[in-house]
């Protein structure tokens, strides 16, 4: 089977975390009996401070003919906040229809986490996050911008059929874990009375469908508190978009950092994107010094959405037991640089397929 990819490696330290992560996928490619054809593009700070181009119509028709798209970062330190965000990140995720944000929160062996008496047991478990709407669907406004009148609006928009395409994955997700087959909803529907409503009705409504599956309900801000204290509670959590945003940096921490976290940006019937969510970290750029780790994970995230189960499990394999390895998670602290921990991963993931 070949595979052809999309590779947007990006902005800052993205081309150095990319590159590892391609090393790793062709390591196991040929025990797997895999190929891929990766198709680069220069997207990101760089071409649009040189061009004034962020996302040509082209190259998004371009993208569509995919099997997926492996991102490194977008984040320039030339380029003001919010124009690489919306024009790229958000528009790819709007045009290629990414409803799914897909973040795995997993503590690996030797990775050491802030909370107290805790370990890979009790950290592992997924956050499904809507993406495509909410707060960032870009509802708003200004009104006497400027002024000491000044009005801002931005409305959260949540749709039924956004909200129950959700919850579908969320729930069938939950359905192919081993870990409890538990569903948590986390919403705020004591004070956000209309939208989390809507949420908690289609929930409500859904669960039925699914009786294998336990479901639960959390407001945000004692989610944010149980993370923390009892993170072995949870096994798939689904959320609205600006709430998931927030709580996945808050299991990034807890599971070690930005180094290890991974997340995808899910079409389930079409093209899907994925990606390390530290950022570009643009300090560290051409210094070997960022992890790769996460962004390692998500090409074992992309081997598993397209159904390579063996070599996906594989690479997890090898992120395992280079973890144990490695003295911190942070850059610069890792005790080998960029390429020696994209080297070790490749070859205990390919001695894994062995």
């Amino acid at each position: 089977m070949t595979y052809r990819i999309a590779v947007i490696p990006g902005d800052g330290t993205g081309p150095e975390v990319v590159a590892e992560g391609i090393k790793v996928l062709n390591a196991v490619a040929g025990p797997a009996n895999l190929a891929f054809d990766f198709v680069y593009y220069d997207l990101g700070g760089e071409r649009y401070l040189k061009t004034g181009e962020i996302l040509p119509d082209s190259v998004i028709s371009e993208l569509k003919q995919f099997k997926a798209v492996y991102l490194g970062a977008i984040g320039h330190p030339d380029v003001k906040p919010g124009i690489l965000e919306k024009g790229l990140l958000l528009r790819l995720r709007f045009e290629l229809d990414q409803y799914i944000n897909l973040r795995p929160v997993i503590l690996y062996p030797g990775v050491e986490t802030p909370l107290k008496d805790k370990g890979p047991d009790d950290i592992d478990f997924v956050v499904v996050r809507e993406n495509t709407e909410g707060l960032y669907a870009g509802a708003g406004g200004f009104l006497k911008y400027g002024t000491p009148d000044e009005v801002a609006v931005q409305s959260s928009i949540n749709t039924r059929k956004g909200v129950d395409r959700c919850l579908k994955y969320a729930f069938e997700t939950a359905m192919k874990r081993d870990r409890g087959k538990k569903l948590t909803l986390v919403a705020k529907t004591n004070v956000l009375t209309y939208a989390s409503d809507l949420w908690f009705r289609a929930f409500e409504a859904m669960a039925p469908q699914y009786p294998d599956v336990t479901t639960d309900y959390a407001h945000v801000d004692a989610t944010c508190m149980w993370f923390v204290k009892n993170p072995e509670w949870f096994d798939v959590v689904v959320t609205d978009n600006m709430f998931g945003d927030i709580i996945t940096d808050l299991g990034a921490i807890i599971q070690g950092g930005m180094g290890v976290a991974a997340g995808g940006n899910i079409n389930p019937e079409g093209v899907s994107m994925f990606e390390p969510i530290g950022g570009s970290a643009p300090k560290y750029t051409g210094q070997k010094k960022v992890n790769p780790i996460a962004a390692i994970a998500a090409a074992q995230m992309m081997l598993e959405h397209l159904g390579e189960a063996k070599a996906a499990a594989a690479i997890e394999a090898g992120i395992k037991k280079t973890a144990t390895q490695l003295q911190s998670m942070a850059a610069g602290r890792m005790g080998y640089d960029t390429t020696q921990v994209g080297d070790m991963v490749a070859k205990y993931a390919a001695e894994a397929l062995r």
